[in-house]
């Protein structure tokens, strides 16, 4: 196994992180400086910072309801809570598998496994992401297509999204409530599609990561589940 992969594994951090923490000549492997590239058998010695590394590790992996008002970082926001808040302490060394920001909500992946993380994130690995849309007025047809079909024009680049019309909470469908799916996640790529033709997100709730469902989670509350990818 390559070192990166087996630190990224281990650790819980990215094959990049990985990478700068042997760049920066802190990883040792049988009592020598490490090099990119290197590889890791099941008998080498790894050390970080000179702490060991072991080749035995249960991962941990966890689906959060996050609530709307939690910021997804580890530290406060000014008095904005953290999602980490939720979580008694021995679970607050996870790291979150992407973000919601704010003002959304529901479901976020949480895990001490780097190369999961990495493989859910990574748009090469397209894992769906499905998200409960509601606007501030009604989608045009024409910008239901535009969006879909040709994609909207962002700084960071071209943005499409898949979008069904729900129904509303009287059972009519009026074009406000959208079911949204994507494969990237690019920060506020939805709000800002949306705002480039003039609508307001007023609330976005992730429903579905990949195979991961938020099922009856209460906002709040997690439970552990298994690594499936």
């Amino acid at each position: 196994m390559r070192l990166n992969k087996f630190l990224a594994e281990r650790m819980g951090i990215s094959r990049r992180e990985a990478d700068e923490l042997i760049a920066s000549g802190r990883v040792m492997i049988n009592q020598k400086i490490a090099k990119l590239g290197e590889q890791v058998a099941d008998t080498t010695e790894v050390m970080v910072d000179k702490k060991s590394i072991f080749h035995t590790h249960k991962y941990t992996y966890l689906i959060l309801n996050k609530p709307r008002g939690y910021v997804s970082s580890r530290k406060r926001q000014g008095d904005t809570p953290t999602l980490y808040e939720l979580l008694p302490e021995k679970l607050r060394t996870l790291k979150t598998v992407g973000r919601l920001d704010k003002d959304s909500s529901g479901l976020i992946l949480l895990t001490d496994d780097g190369d999961f993380a990495f493989r859910m994130t990574h748009p090469k690995f397209f894992k769906i992401k499905t998200y409960i849309v509601e606007l501030n007025k009604p989608l045009a047809p024409i910008h239901q297509q535009m969006i879909s079909d040709i994609g909207i024009t962002l700084p960071d680049g071209i943005s499409k999204l898949f979008i069904t019309k729900l129904a509303d909470t009287d059972g009519k469908i009026s074009g406000k409530r959208l079911q949204v799916e994507m494969s990237e996640g690019r920060n506020r790529q939805i709000r800002r599609t949306f705002a480039a033709l003039g609508y307001e997100v007023v609330e976005l709730h992730r429903v579905e990561f990949g195979y991961y469902k938020i099922s009856n989670l209460k906002p709040g509350e997690y439970k552990e589940t298994e690594k499936f990818i």
